[in-house]
């Protein structure tokens, strides 16, 4: 019986992964997408220009 409780995390983590990866998929899109893809986009830019700052100010 050692090889089912060797077993029964994987299995259990699998079966939670596979819940967590399919809510993820379901959840995509929708309503809110558009605001969501700017928010992320707007996030992205402010990040680059952050990063590029500092490059700039050495010159």
């Amino acid at each position: 019986m050692d090889y089912v409780s060797a077993l029964v995390p994987p299995v259990v983590m699998a079966v939670f992964f596979i819940g967590v990866i399919r809510v993820i998929v379901k959840t995509q899109g929708g309503a809110n997408k558009a605001k969501e893809d700017a928010a992320v986009d707007a996030a992205l830019a402010r990040a680059e220009g952050a990063r590029q700052s500092p490059a700039n100010t050495d010159a």
